[in-house]
Protein backbone atom coordinates (compact mmCIF):
# COMPACT_ATOMS: atom_id res chain seq x y z
CA UNK A 1 0.00 0.00 0.00
CA UNK A 2 0.81 3.79 -0.42
CA UNK A 3 0.09 5.40 2.46
CA UNK A 4 0.12 9.13 2.89
CA UNK A 5 0.40 9.89 7.35
CA UNK A 6 0.10 13.71 8.16
CA UNK A 7 1.75 14.88 11.63
CA UNK A 8 4.02 12.10 10.31
CA UNK A 9 7.10 13.69 12.48
CA UNK A 10 5.12 13.80 15.49
CA UNK A 11 5.52 11.73 18.15
CA UNK A 12 2.57 8.99 17.17
CA UNK A 13 2.91 9.21 13.74
CA UNK A 14 7.12 8.70 13.39
CA UNK A 15 6.30 5.43 15.09
CA UNK A 16 3.31 4.96 12.81
CA UNK A 17 5.70 5.27 9.67
CA UNK A 18 8.06 3.03 10.60
CA UNK A 19 5.94 0.36 11.82
CA UNK A 20 4.29 1.03 7.97
CA UNK A 21 7.64 1.20 6.05
CA UNK A 22 8.78 -1.69 8.09
CA UNK A 23 5.28 -4.35 6.98
CA UNK A 24 6.49 -2.91 3.11
CA UNK A 25 4.33 -0.23 2.98
CA UNK A 26 5.39 3.27 1.28
CA UNK A 27 4.88 6.28 3.44
CA UNK A 28 4.36 9.91 1.98
CA UNK A 29 4.70 11.59 5.74
CA UNK A 30 3.42 15.45 5.77
CA UNK A 31 3.94 17.80 8.57
CA UNK A 32 4.73 21.40 8.78
CA UNK A 33 7.39 20.69 11.95
CA UNK A 34 5.14 22.96 14.14
CA UNK A 35 5.51 20.68 16.80
CA UNK A 36 6.68 17.67 14.69
CA UNK A 37 10.68 17.07 14.79
CA UNK A 38 13.07 16.19 11.69
CA UNK A 39 14.91 14.09 13.94
CA UNK A 40 12.05 11.69 14.61
CA UNK A 41 12.05 10.68 10.97
CA UNK A 42 15.70 11.50 9.63
CA UNK A 43 16.99 7.54 9.72
CA UNK A 44 13.66 7.00 7.42
CA UNK A 45 15.05 9.03 4.61
CA UNK A 46 16.97 6.50 3.29
CA UNK A 47 14.54 4.14 2.72
CA UNK A 48 13.28 3.77 -1.20
CA UNK A 49 9.70 3.86 -0.26
CA UNK A 50 9.55 7.18 2.30
CA UNK A 51 9.12 10.52 0.92
CA UNK A 52 8.45 13.85 3.46
CA UNK A 53 6.14 16.79 2.29
CA UNK A 54 6.80 20.00 4.86
CA UNK A 55 3.25 21.93 4.91
CA UNK A 56 0.55 22.54 6.59
CA UNK A 57 -2.71 20.39 5.86
CA UNK A 58 -4.77 23.41 6.91
CA UNK A 59 -3.87 24.33 3.08
CA UNK A 60 -4.37 22.58 0.35
CA UNK A 61 -2.27 19.65 -0.14
CA UNK A 62 -1.66 17.81 -3.57
CA UNK A 63 -0.46 14.23 -3.39
CA UNK A 64 0.75 12.62 -7.19
CA UNK A 65 0.35 9.01 -7.83
CA UNK A 66 -1.46 6.39 -6.24
CA UNK A 67 -2.61 6.79 -2.39
CA UNK A 68 -4.40 3.63 -0.84
CA UNK A 69 -5.03 5.26 2.60
CA UNK A 70 -4.75 8.70 4.20
CA UNK A 71 -3.79 8.56 7.93
CA UNK A 72 -4.59 11.96 9.68
CA UNK A 73 -2.65 12.46 12.63
CA UNK A 74 -1.61 15.95 12.45
CA UNK A 75 -2.59 18.15 15.14
CA UNK A 76 -0.64 19.30 18.13
CA UNK A 77 -2.22 17.44 21.07
CA UNK A 78 -0.53 18.31 24.78
CA UNK A 79 -2.14 20.80 27.14
CA UNK A 80 0.43 23.20 26.84
CA UNK A 81 -0.27 23.70 23.14
CA UNK A 82 -3.75 24.41 23.94
CA UNK A 83 -3.24 27.97 25.29
CA UNK A 84 -0.24 28.49 22.80
CA UNK A 85 -1.54 27.84 19.66
CA UNK A 86 -5.09 27.38 19.64
CA UNK A 87 -6.35 28.58 16.61
CA UNK A 88 -3.90 25.92 14.60
CA UNK A 89 -5.26 23.31 16.28
CA UNK A 90 -8.68 24.67 15.31
CA UNK A 91 -7.70 24.72 11.99
CA UNK A 92 -6.28 21.43 11.47
CA UNK A 93 -9.17 20.18 13.41
CA UNK A 94 -11.31 21.70 11.04
CA UNK A 95 -9.40 22.68 7.69
CA UNK A 96 -7.05 20.21 8.11
CA UNK A 97 -9.96 16.61 8.58
CA UNK A 98 -11.71 18.64 5.24
CA UNK A 99 -8.57 19.20 3.24
CA UNK A 100 -7.40 14.92 4.15
CA UNK A 101 -10.88 13.42 3.64
CA UNK A 102 -10.89 15.11 0.28
CA UNK A 103 -7.79 13.92 -0.76
CA UNK A 104 -8.71 10.47 -0.21
CA UNK A 105 -11.92 10.90 -1.90
CA UNK A 106 -10.10 12.04 -4.70
CA UNK A 107 -7.81 9.05 -4.84
CA UNK A 108 -10.51 6.35 -3.56
CA UNK A 109 -8.22 5.59 -0.30
CA UNK A 110 -9.56 4.69 3.22
CA UNK A 111 -9.40 7.70 5.31
CA UNK A 112 -8.26 6.93 9.16
CA UNK A 113 -9.19 9.94 11.52
CA UNK A 114 -7.16 9.89 14.87
CA UNK A 115 -9.47 11.21 17.32
CA UNK A 116 -9.10 11.64 21.04
CA UNK A 117 -10.42 10.70 24.51
CA UNK A 118 -10.61 13.90 24.96
CA UNK A 119 -14.09 13.94 22.66
CA UNK A 120 -15.52 12.55 26.16
CA UNK A 121 -13.97 15.82 28.04
CA UNK A 122 -14.35 15.77 31.88
CA UNK A 123 -16.52 11.93 31.74
CA UNK A 124 -19.72 11.48 33.86
CA UNK A 125 -19.78 8.01 32.61
CA UNK A 126 -16.71 5.82 33.66
CA UNK A 127 -15.00 3.68 32.29
CA UNK A 128 -16.00 5.75 28.88
CA UNK A 129 -17.58 3.20 26.31
CA UNK A 130 -17.75 4.42 22.59
CA UNK A 131 -21.21 4.72 23.02
CA UNK A 132 -20.93 7.70 25.58
CA UNK A 133 -21.22 11.43 23.62
CA UNK A 134 -18.92 13.28 26.82
CA UNK A 135 -18.94 16.32 28.98
CA UNK A 136 -17.18 19.03 26.95
CA UNK A 137 -16.71 22.92 27.86
CA UNK A 138 -16.90 24.48 24.03
CA UNK A 139 -15.30 27.85 25.34
CA UNK A 140 -12.74 26.82 27.92
CA UNK A 141 -9.21 26.29 26.92
CA UNK A 142 -9.37 22.65 26.50
CA UNK A 143 -12.11 23.52 24.19
CA UNK A 144 -9.67 23.94 20.89
CA UNK A 145 -8.57 20.39 20.95
CA UNK A 146 -11.88 18.94 21.88
CA UNK A 147 -14.51 20.16 19.94
CA UNK A 148 -11.77 19.87 17.08
CA UNK A 149 -11.89 16.38 17.11
CA UNK A 150 -15.45 16.47 17.68
CA UNK A 151 -15.96 18.06 14.93
CA UNK A 152 -13.13 16.20 12.20
CA UNK A 153 -15.41 12.83 13.89
CA UNK A 154 -18.37 14.51 12.56
CA UNK A 155 -16.87 15.63 9.30
CA UNK A 156 -15.87 12.08 8.73
CA UNK A 157 -18.94 10.29 8.96
CA UNK A 158 -20.75 12.88 6.97
CA UNK A 159 -17.84 11.74 3.84
CA UNK A 160 -18.43 8.56 5.11
CA UNK A 161 -22.58 8.76 4.68
CA UNK A 162 -22.52 11.25 1.68
CA UNK A 163 -19.66 10.04 -0.37
CA UNK A 164 -19.48 6.14 0.33
CA UNK A 165 -15.83 7.00 1.79
CA UNK A 166 -13.77 4.15 3.41
CA UNK A 167 -13.65 5.56 6.59
CA UNK A 168 -12.03 4.66 9.80
CA UNK A 169 -12.27 6.81 13.39
CA UNK A 170 -10.14 5.72 16.18
CA UNK A 171 -9.85 7.22 20.23
CA UNK A 172 -6.44 7.75 21.40
CA UNK A 173 -6.07 7.90 25.22
CA UNK A 174 -2.76 9.13 26.93
CA UNK A 175 -0.07 7.75 25.22
CA UNK A 176 3.50 8.07 26.06
CA UNK A 177 6.57 6.73 24.95
CA UNK A 178 9.67 7.83 23.12
CA UNK A 179 9.89 10.59 20.92
CA UNK A 180 7.58 12.00 22.49
CA UNK A 181 8.79 16.23 23.32
CA UNK A 182 10.49 16.50 26.05
CA UNK A 183 8.80 20.16 26.75
CA UNK A 184 5.36 19.10 25.42
CA UNK A 185 3.20 19.66 28.95
CA UNK A 186 2.22 16.15 28.88
CA UNK A 187 2.55 14.15 32.65
CA UNK A 188 4.77 11.27 31.57
CA UNK A 189 6.92 13.95 29.56
CA UNK A 190 7.32 16.45 32.50
CA UNK A 191 7.37 14.12 35.10
CA UNK A 192 10.39 11.99 33.59
CA UNK A 193 12.42 15.28 32.64
CA UNK A 194 11.53 16.63 36.02
CA UNK A 195 13.22 13.39 37.94
CA UNK A 196 15.88 12.83 35.37
CA UNK A 197 17.38 16.62 36.22
CA UNK A 198 16.79 16.44 39.80
CA UNK A 199 14.07 19.36 39.96
CA UNK A 200 10.71 19.46 41.37
CA UNK A 201 8.11 17.07 40.13
CA UNK A 202 4.86 19.75 39.16
CA UNK A 203 1.29 17.70 39.98
CA UNK A 204 -1.29 20.10 39.33
CA UNK A 205 -4.31 19.73 41.87
CA UNK A 206 -3.56 17.17 44.55
CA UNK A 207 -2.74 13.97 42.27
CA UNK A 208 -5.97 12.32 42.57
CA UNK A 209 -7.28 12.47 39.16
CA UNK A 210 -6.80 9.34 37.31
CA UNK A 211 -5.48 8.89 33.71
CA UNK A 212 -5.00 5.66 31.45
CA UNK A 213 -1.61 5.18 30.25
CA UNK A 214 -0.50 3.23 27.00
CA UNK A 215 2.87 2.81 25.54
CA UNK A 216 3.55 4.07 22.15
CA UNK A 217 4.11 0.07 20.64
CA UNK A 218 0.70 -0.85 22.08
CA UNK A 219 -1.15 2.19 20.72
CA UNK A 220 0.84 1.82 17.03
CA UNK A 221 -0.19 -1.90 16.82
CA UNK A 222 -3.83 -1.37 17.92
CA UNK A 223 -4.26 2.11 15.09
CA UNK A 224 -2.76 -0.60 12.80
CA UNK A 225 -5.31 -3.54 13.61
CA UNK A 226 -7.88 -0.83 13.44
CA UNK A 227 -6.56 0.54 10.00
CA UNK A 228 -7.11 -3.22 8.41
CA UNK A 229 -9.96 -3.85 9.87
CA UNK A 230 -13.30 -3.57 8.49
CA UNK A 231 -14.84 -1.63 11.59
CA UNK A 232 -15.51 2.36 11.32
CA UNK A 233 -15.62 2.69 14.69
CA UNK A 234 -15.18 4.92 16.59
CA UNK A 235 -12.87 2.67 18.67
CA UNK A 236 -10.94 3.28 21.96
CA UNK A 237 -6.97 2.14 21.57
CA UNK A 238 -5.79 2.88 25.14
CA UNK A 239 -5.16 1.04 28.50
CA UNK A 240 -7.80 0.33 30.33
CA UNK A 241 -5.45 0.36 34.10
CA UNK A 242 -5.58 3.51 35.58
CA UNK A 243 -3.37 5.34 37.63
CA UNK A 244 -3.37 8.67 40.19
CA UNK A 245 -1.32 11.48 38.76
CA UNK A 246 0.68 11.25 41.93
CA UNK A 247 1.00 7.50 41.41
CA UNK A 248 2.45 8.09 38.31
CA UNK A 249 4.89 10.74 40.06
CA UNK A 250 6.27 8.57 42.47
CA UNK A 251 7.04 5.86 39.57
CA UNK A 252 8.74 8.39 37.84
CA UNK A 253 10.93 9.40 40.70
CA UNK A 254 11.85 5.73 41.56
CA UNK A 255 12.62 4.74 37.91
CA UNK A 256 14.90 7.69 37.61
CA UNK A 257 16.13 7.11 41.20
CA UNK A 258 15.48 10.90 41.05
CA UNK A 259 15.74 13.01 44.56
CA UNK A 260 12.98 14.85 43.36
CA UNK A 261 9.99 15.77 45.37
CA UNK A 262 6.48 16.22 44.64
CA UNK A 263 4.95 20.15 44.53
CA UNK A 264 1.78 20.24 44.27
CA UNK A 265 -0.05 23.75 41.35
CA UNK A 266 -3.33 24.63 41.03
CA UNK A 267 -5.59 22.34 38.26
CA UNK A 268 -5.52 23.62 34.67
CA UNK A 269 -9.49 25.07 33.72
CA UNK A 270 -11.77 21.76 32.57
CA UNK A 271 -8.96 19.02 33.94
CA UNK A 272 -10.53 16.20 33.45
CA UNK A 273 -10.94 14.08 37.15
CA UNK A 274 -10.71 10.54 35.71
CA UNK A 275 -10.00 9.19 32.17
CA UNK A 276 -10.08 5.50 31.69
CA UNK A 277 -10.81 3.85 28.53
CA UNK A 278 -13.83 0.73 27.96
CA UNK A 279 -11.74 -1.55 25.16
CA UNK A 280 -14.47 -4.33 25.41
CA UNK A 281 -14.70 -3.13 21.37
CA UNK A 282 -10.88 -3.17 20.54
CA UNK A 283 -10.72 -6.59 22.27
CA UNK A 284 -14.11 -8.33 20.67
CA UNK A 285 -13.05 -6.83 16.89
CA UNK A 286 -9.60 -6.61 17.25
CA UNK A 287 -8.21 -9.09 19.50
CA UNK A 288 -5.85 -6.56 20.88
CA UNK A 289 -5.23 -5.13 24.31
CA UNK A 290 -1.93 -3.63 25.38
CA UNK A 291 0.80 -5.61 26.85
CA UNK A 292 3.68 -3.18 28.22
CA UNK A 293 3.29 -2.25 31.59
CA UNK A 294 3.31 1.50 33.10
CA UNK A 295 7.21 0.68 34.72
CA UNK A 296 8.67 -1.06 32.28
CA UNK A 297 6.92 1.71 29.61
CA UNK A 298 8.46 4.26 31.59
CA UNK A 299 11.77 3.00 32.01
CA UNK A 300 12.07 2.81 28.35
CA UNK A 301 10.66 6.35 28.43
CA UNK A 302 13.10 7.26 30.56
CA UNK A 303 16.17 5.74 28.81
CA UNK A 304 15.23 8.21 26.30
CA UNK A 305 14.78 11.04 27.44
CA UNK A 306 18.26 10.94 29.23
CA UNK A 307 19.79 10.27 25.75
CA UNK A 308 17.67 13.51 24.48
CA UNK A 309 18.77 15.24 27.45
CA UNK A 310 22.43 14.54 27.14
CA UNK A 311 22.50 15.07 23.33
CA UNK A 312 21.19 18.73 24.38
CA UNK A 313 23.18 19.64 27.08
CA UNK A 314 26.57 18.27 25.13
Amino acid sequence: MRIVVTGGAGFIGSHLCRELLDRGDAVVAIDNLLTGRIENIEELFGNPGFSFIRQDVSNYVHVSGDVDAVLHFASPASPADFERIPIQILKVGSLGTYHMLGLAKDKGARFFLASTSEVYGDPQVHPQTESYWGHVNPIGPRGVYDEAKRFAEAMTMAYHRVHALDVRIVRIFNTYGERMRPDDGRAVSNFVVQAITGRPITVFGDGSQTRSFCYVADEVRGLLALLDSDYVGPMNIGNPLQFTIRQLAEMAIEVAGSPSEITFEPLPVDDPSQRQPDITLARTVLGWEPVVPLREGLERTTDYFRRVLGAEGS
